[in-house]
């Protein structure tokens, strides 16, 4: 991202373009009422108070729309900076039209990201809050959309901020034993550095810990559903999904491909994965979707057995036992032809809807059993760019302590590690900004967010 110059007032459209009752048109820069008022807005605005407006075309004076507009004073709006937006009326023609009216008197438009951007270099938000607001457009399932609320709200800023407040003191302290050795209280005890950094060791661990979970919340606990062809994989698929996305036939060796699909749930969403059914084949092209099937059920929390008869199913669990370490749940598909004689059966009716909600509540439990649920108000680490910081700023603490315990190297040459790990730190919130670091964050971003 190339930005043309931070004291450029920028504009774009903040709502979805297309048909819609309202559009609502960001100004940010100091220009911003400037041209508010080259647009018709008359006499003075009440902050954050909207007001009825006429609006014109300054080329012409013809008549755009008759819209909202409310003012954000710097430092009090979203970027910190002078804020204008326009609520006018839905469609494309309205908010091109008022668009064009700003570019024409003199904003430019504004790019990916630019106005959080904006928000991050003049201190409204933090660089991991302004990634958690991308999270919160992007979010796809309950879970991701609370988790992203919470690091909007600063979660994970705040843990972040508490551990480079630890490797400040323990940084202080070395430091004090390295340059002041002979102070009338003595040198700092070593066990109380080990100490300091043995907790920081800990902290750090503990949030590294959670990166399973919020890859689960993120993505989904993959859910493969397994068997043999005409098992009733695909129609069960769908039911769960309540909406066709499998093509469900009899002819053997329809799916040849996976099919993925995302199902919301509390407490964690489920990724679905439609298989291609387990046989033997000489057809090369089934046998491709075959070993994508098997490739999924390695990397699957939970695998659904399906089989349309007991000798079916029973040897579908036997299969797929032998080829994933996931908790494997039998599933009966055809419950409304005849019952399972089998114990530990889910017994399920695609056709009815029979046994649904019971699948699923199993499916739940068998995630949870193997990824274990913290507490209500816990943050988690979702972005890889959190966990490779983090990751980074553990290993250097892990490389002091071996340093310090051992006396293997002189404490100063030992605290480089130590700054080392915060700098992972400040990068990871922002406290070192560098252009790259932030065009990484803000490529992903929409236009007027």
């Amino acid at each position: 991202m190339v930005l043309t110059g931070d004291q450029d007032t920028i504009v774009a459209q903040a709502t979805a373009s297309g048909r819609g009752a309202v559009a609502i048109i960001r100004l940010s820069g100091a220009r911003a009422c400037d041209m508010a008022r080259a647009l018709g807005v008359s006499g003075s605005l009440a902050p954050r108070q909207a007001t009825l407006v006429t609006l014109r075309d300054p080329q012409d004076g013809s008549l755009m729309d008759r819209a909202l507009v409310t003012w954000f004073p710097a430092p009090r709006s979203y970027t910190g900076e002078e804020v204008v937006e326009f609520a006018v009326h839905g469609g494309r023609v309205t908010a091109m039209r008022v668009l064009a009216a700003c570019v024409g008197a003199g904003a430019r438009p504004a790019l990916p990201g630019e106005f959080t951007r904006r928000a991050v270099v003049n201190g409204r938000l933090n660089l991991m809050q302004a990634e958690a607001v991308a999270d919160l457009v992007d979010a796809r399932s309950t879970a991701e959309q609370q988790q992203a609320v919470k690091q909007l709200d600063g979660g994970l800023s705040r843990r972040v901020l508490a551990l480079r407040e630890q490797l400040l003191h323990l940084e202080a302290l070395l430091a004090y034993d390295i340059d002041f050795p002979e102070e009338d209280d003595g040198p700092i005890a070593p066990a109380r550095i080990t100490t300091a950094a043995l907790q920081l060791r800990d902290a750090l661990a503990a949030l590294l810990s959670t990166v399973p979970r919020g890859g689960l919340v993120r993505d989904g606990a993959l859910v493969v559903l397994a068997g043999p062809p005409n098992a009733g994989k695909s129609s069960l698929f769908n039911a769960l999904l309540g909406q066709s996305r499998a093509i469900v036939t009899s002819v053997p060796g329809t799916t040849r491909d996976a099919i993925e699909a995302l199902l919301d749930r509390t407490p964690l969403p489920l990724r679905l994965v439609d298989t291609a059914g387990l046989r033997e084949t000489d057809d090369p092209v089934e046998q491709l979707g075959i070993e994508m099937s098997q490739r999924y059920l390695r990397q699957a929390q939970v695998v659904l057995a399906c089989g349309a008869s007991e000798a079916e199913l029973q040897h579908c669990v036997q299969v797929v036992e032998g080829r994933t370490t996931a908790a494997v749940l039998a599933v009966y598909t055809k419950c409304d032809l005849t019952q399972p004689t089998g114990e530990d059966r889910l017994a399920v009716s695609a056709e009815r809807g029979d046994g649904l909600s019971a699948l699923l509540e199993a499916i739940d439990v068998a995630v949870q059993s193997q990824t274990p649920m913290p507490d209500a108000d816990a943050v988690l680490v979702t972005r890889e760019r959190h966990r490779v910081a983090l990751t980074q700023a553990h290993e250097e603490v892990m490389c002091f302590l071996d340093a310090w315990t051992t006396q293997a190297l002189p404490a100063p040459v030992a605290a480089a590690h130590l700054l080392t790990a915060r700098e992972a730190l400040s990068e990871l919130i922002g406290v070192i900004d560098t252009d790259d670091l932030l065009d990484v964050v803000f490529r992903d971003f929409c236009i007027g967010k």
